[in-house]
């Protein structure tokens, strides 16, 4: 590929310096995707411009008008402080007829809202977790055909944002303290799904019309005491000491039989085609004792 000018849109506070001498590891691991990639895209021969983006949609015209990019590379998560605001930015970009990588503004929505993915999900008969959703300002009823115990997270925010071991619900006393928790800390309405015990997989999906898959990788919750759920917590993604003291790891996952597998990239390509998703994507699973997926 000839050389490209590349304009890497990316949050304020995640511009990496142009090297990383003399930087204390703790404070690169807070930008060190957005460093590898504007690295990477340089080493490669491209001239890269990374921007910093927080609240302002005319710091992104502006750059697009002087440094006429060929392509944006959107590293960007979040805009004005919402998770959800990332694809009216991606949709600004379509607005603005410019070319960008990533996920277009539709699948952004629908996977961002694990509710409404789950109903697209189960009407393409793809097997999807039981669930309720549970809107800010309304009483919490859990329908008979809801049966502990229950997973409650936010209904569209990431990055295991005010999930712990708590959230792992037995009872409806628990469930309504739990969804109150969400509402009142993160200010989104919640979804209560039911808990799946098993393994933590996950599969990266690239392509447009022709999808490829990435090796299916697995979480090792390490030494996590015995009777604690496998979840992914807030704790375990983010707390580096947290996770060297119980021994966690991301790994390829082993022992899967050849027809496991085939099934497992089917539902993901299945499931990324149905959320109308592009670009590329990473799917979140959950394997059972009996093979269920």
């Amino acid at each position: 590929m000839k050389p490209r000018r590349i304009l890497a849109l990316m949050h304020e506070d995640c511009v990496p310096p142009p090297s990383l001498e003399g930087i204390p590891e703790k404070e690169i691991a807070r930008w060190k995707t957005e460093y590898d990639v504007v690295v990477g895209l340089e080493h490669a021969g491209h001239e890269v411009l990374p921007l910093g983006v927080r609240d302002d949609l005319r710091v992104i015209r502006d750059t697009v008008d002087d440094f006429k990019p060929h392509v944006t590379f959107n590293l960007l998560e979040e805009f004005h402080g919402i998770g959800v605001y990332d694809y009216y930015v991606v949709t600004y970009l379509e607005l603005l007829r410019k070319a960008y990588t990533g996920c277009n503004p539709r699948g952004l929505l629908l996977a961002h809202d694990k509710g409404l993915s789950k109903k697209i999900l189960s009407y393409h008969r793809l097997p999807v977790p039981k669930f309720a959703v549970f809107p800010v300002g309304r009483a919490v009823r859990r329908s008979s055909r809801l049966e502990f115990p229950l997973l409650v997270k936010s209904l569209i925010e990431d990055a295991s944002l005010g999930i712990s071991h708590a959230s792992i619900v037995h009872s409806d006393e628990k469930l309504r303290e739990r969804v109150a928790f969400v509402h009142e800390n993160l200010g989104t309405d919640a979804i209560a799904e039911e808990y799946i015990d098993g393994r933590e997989l996950y599969v990266g999906v690239l392509g447009n019309h022709r999808l490829g898959t990435f090796p299916i990788w697995e979480m090792q919750f390490g030494t996590l005491p015995e009777g604690s759920p496998r979840i992914a917590t807030a704790k375990i993604k983010w707390d580096e000491k947290y996770q060297k003291r119980i021994g966690l790891t991301t790994e390829p996952a082993k022992d899967l039989s050849p027809e496991l597998e085939r099934t497992i990239y089917r539902i993901c390509k299945r499931a990324y085609r149905d959320l109308g998703m592009t670009g590329y994507g990473r799917m979140d699973l959950r394997l059972t004792g009996d093979g269920g997926v």
